[in-house]
């Protein structure tokens, strides 16, 4: 059962990556077009749009390598536990 839940996060994970990465490009479309009116007067344009490119590109790659880590983490743990018992029962 753990280990469903574990794959399930796995997946879970990678759909909101995808996620992510289609409202990235959505809203670089977005902002590209001319949208994003901001207090000051006409937003957008295709120098903020490269900008939020960059910068949630860069935001998306860190939230998913975090996430990922976590289960790496927890899967290392897992195989380190699974080798110290198949030690301990070979002497």
């Amino acid at each position: 059962m753990r280990d469903f839940f574990i794959r399930s996060l796995e997946k879970l994970i990678g759909l909101i990556i995808v996620l992510m990465i289609i409202g990235l490009i959505i809203g670089v479309i977005a902002i590209a077009m001319g949208g994003g009116m901001g207090p000051y007067g006409q937003g957008g344009g295709i120098v903020p749009a490269l900008l939020f490119l960059v910068f949630g590109g860069l935001y998306i790659v860190l939230i998913g390598g975090f996430m990922y880590l976590g289960v790496g983490i927890y899967q290392n743990t897992l195989r380190t536990a699974q080798a110290l018992e198949a030690g301990k029962t070979a002497r």
